[in-house]
């Protein structure tokens, strides 16, 4: 009998690990945003502008983007220190907003990098940041500079899944 019971326990470890691997087999992936990176035209007045580049992540609903831009700091900024709210336009209607307080230490002189930004997004989302109004808001210093995109995102809009 002892041999018998040892070969059950044998075959019903073998089976729960089958039916574990089958498990990861079909368990849902992660969600993605395609394209994953993007480029777009900024123009933030005085500030300057140029051509930026968005970088979005996502993990459910919530996602990020990160963008650096041509836009130049004239003076050193240290981490964290600049507050930043990035608008995008949402396909069929209204917006999705990504904000944030993260950033590298800036040289003077240096194109401004931001993010990540944090946003919530819902599966099917279509988000460009060209539209009529403000698509980045930046404080630094207490001085708020505002951007307007000039182009629409190339290769396309994200698109969260």
């Amino acid at each position: 009998m002892r041999a018998s019971r040892n070969s059950s326990l044998g075959i019903g470890a073998v089976l729960a690990g089958a039916l574990a691997a089958a498990g990861l087999v079909f368990a849902p992936s992660a969600a993605a945003v395609t394209p994953g990176t993007a480029t777009a035209s900024y123009d933030c007045g005085t500030w300057g502008g140029g051509g930026a580049t968005l970088t979005a992540t996502q993990s459910g609903t919530a996602a990020t983007i990160t963008l650096t831009s041509a836009v130049k700091t004239p003076v050193a900024v240290g981490k964290d220190q600049i507050s930043a709210k990035l608008t995008l336009a949402k396909a069929g209607g209204g917006t999705r907003v990504f904000s944030g307080k993260k950033n590298p230490a800036l040289a003077a002189n240096t194109a401004v990098t931001m993010g990540p930004l944090s946003g919530t997004v819902a599966a099917g989302d279509s988000l460009n940041s060209y539209f009529a109004g403000t698509a980045l808001t930046m404080t630094i210093f207490g001085v708020t500079v505002n951007c307007d995109a000039v182009t629409s995102q190339s290769p396309g809009p994200f698109v969260f899944s």
